[in-house]
C-alpha cells in the first residue's frame, strides 16, 4: 500500500501543477491584444497541451485516492469533506476545459483580473484538504 500512497501523492502533485497552471495561461490569454494572433496561437497551444497531460493525472489521483480509501478503510468526517473537495477539484479541472474551448473558439468574455481569482481556487482547496488529511479534525 505504501507505494499505492506514493504514486497518489505523485499524481495529485502533478495534477495540481495542472491546476495552478492552465489558469495563469488563462489570465495571460486574457490580456493578449486582438491583434496578437501569434501570441494567442501559442498560448492555446500550450493550454490545449497541459489540459492533455494533467487530465489523465487527475483521473490517475482520483483512482488511487480510492484505492487507498477502500485498501485502509478510512472513515470520519473529514474524509468525506475532502472527498468533497476532490469533487470541487474535479469540476474545476472540467470548468478549465470548457474554458479553454471558450478561448478557442473566441468566445473569452471574462477579464484577466476574473481569471486571477479563479486561479486561486486549487490553492485554497489544496490547504484545506492538507490541514484534514493531517489533522483528521473529525
Amino acid at each position: 500500500m505504501l507505494v499505492v500512497k506514493t504514486l497518489h501523492i505523485w499524481m495529485v502533485i502533478s495534477w495540481f501543477a495542472g491546476l495552478f497552471y492552465l489558469p495563469r495561461i488563462f489570465v495571460n490569454l486574457a490580456m493578449v491584444p486582438a491583434d496578437s494572433i501569434a501570441e494567442r496561437d501559442r498560448l492555446l497551444l500550450m493550454a490545449g497541451k497541459l489540459y492533455k497531460f494533467m487530465t489523465p493525472l487527475g483521473v490517475l489521483a482520483v483512482l488511487t485516492g480510492l484505492w487507498l480509501w477502500f485498501g485502509y478503510g478510512f472513515t470520519g468526517g473529514w474524509l468525506h469533506a475532502k472527498t468533497t473537495l476532490v469533487a470541487v477539484l474535479a469540476l474545476y479541472h472540467w470548468h478549465c476545459g470548457r474554458v479553454l474551448k471558450q478561448f478557442q473558439g473566441g468566445g473569452n468574455k471574462k477579464t484577466h483580473i476574473w481569471y486571477r481569482f479563479y486561479n486561486e481556487l486549487p490553492v485554497i482547496v489544496l490547504l484545506i484538504v492538507l490541514f484534514l488529511v493531517v489533522l483528521k479534525p473529525f
